[in-house]
Formats: C-alpha cells, structure tokens, sequence
C-alpha cells in the first residue's frame, strides 16, 4: 500500500485521523524519506499544532536539503503564524529550488508586502496570478498590488478581467471604482460602487465611496 497516497487522500476527505495513521506508517517503513515528514508537517499544520509541523518540516530538511515541498511548508507555517520574515526566507529557498507553484508565489508576495517590501512583492504576486489565474484571491491581491504601486490602469485592467468569471466579487467591483474615481471619470466610478453595494449591501469602504463621489459629482453640477 502507497501510505503517503493514502494519507493525502484521507486528508483531502477531511479525515485527520486516518491521515495521520497512514503518514506516521510511512516514516516508520522509510524513516530516511523527507516526503513522509513534509506531509505529516502538511497534517499538523492543518490541525493548527504548528510547534510540532517545524520540527516535522526541519526533520525533512534534515534528510534532504533540496527539499523544496519543506521549505514552502516551513514558509506557510511562519505565514499563518504571522512570522513574515521567517516566511520570506523559507518561500525564497523553496523558489530557489526550482517550486514554481502558485500558492508558493502567492504567500511569498503577501508575506514582502507585510513587511513593507511592495515592490519586491509585485513579480512574485503576478507569478502566483499567471499560474491560478481563476483563482480570485490571489488575482484580486495581485491587482490591489499593481494599484499600491501606481500602476491603475494595468490594475484595474487585471480586476476587469477577474470580473467576466467572477462577477459579484465586491472588493474588486469597489476597486474598479476607485480606479475610475482616480480618473475622475465619475459616473462610471458611482456605478461601480452601486455593483458593489448590490453584491455586498454592507461594503462601508463603497457606501463611503459612494457618498464620497456623489459629493464630488454635486459640487461639480453646482459650478456649472
């Protein structure tokens, strides 16, 4: 029996249990294999026992320093943790060593911009994006990070995009419309913030925009 196999589809079926006892008979018949202690790391980490997924991940690195799997488990744990700057340099080896997957990318940028490095954050975030560009988390992120650094227009381009597949996404419907507000363009600003009141009626960062552009719009009609 393929016990890591079986322990990724018990973990997949939400059953820790049986995950765990397929995981640990893996280590006992190849104590040698990091596999079997990443994805123990993997089953801890999902039971918030993070003191114990370190060592499981460390153990891993022990056996296998080019263990790329490790390092990005080591880096979700310091990032669910809140420990961005472990996280940084654990996701950087796990790039290092070749792991080029989205969620890797992803927590990777979410951790620099926590640390206040937005700019380093942007190529990783648009990585991340490339590669799980239907998942609107990290498309969205990615937008907001073009935005923080200036770029609006390629923004709000990326967050249009994110809207034909995800239409009622509210934060990015709220976006767009502070994108159109930057370009004083303010009818289409006001609609916005209209789709994301009716996507998310209690969305206060749109009602104030809302009011904020309505404002703006009579004091205009008032002038002429």
């Amino acid at each position: 029996m393929d016990h890591i196999k079986s322990g990724i589809e018990a973990l997949q079926k939400q059953d820790l249990e049986e995950a765990a006892k397929h995981f640990n008979i893996a280590i006992e018949e190849n104590p040698n294999d990091p596999v079997g202690y990443v994805n123990f790391g993997n089953l801890l980490m999902r039971m918030n026992e993070l003191e114990k997924a370190e060592r499981f991940f460390q153990r891993a690195i022990e056996l296998d320093e080019k263990a790329a799997t490790a390092y990005y488990g080591l880096g979700s744990m310091y990032y669910t943790g809140e420990m961005y700057e472990k996280s940084i340099q654990q996701l950087m080896e796990a790039v290092k060593l070749g792991l080029d997957e989205g969620d890797v990318h992803y927590l990777l940028g979410m951790s620099l911009q926590q640390t206040g490095q937005e700019k380093l954050a942007l190529p990783y975030l648009q990585r991340a994006a490339e590669l799980e560009d239907r998942d609107a988390a990290i498309v969205f992120q990615y937008g907001l990070a073009l935005a923080n650094a200036g770029e609006v227009d390629t923004a709000q381009r990326v967050l249009l995009d994110l809207l034909e597949w995800s239409p009622n996404h509210s934060d990015a419907l709220y976006n767009i419309g502070v994108a159109y507000l930057y370009q004083q363009q303010f009818e289409k600003a006001l609609a916005y913030m209209d789709k994301a009141l009716e996507a998310q009626p209690d969305h206060e960062m749109a009602m104030h925009g809302k009011a904020q552009i309505e404002l703006i719009m009579e004091q205009i009609e008032n002038e002429e």
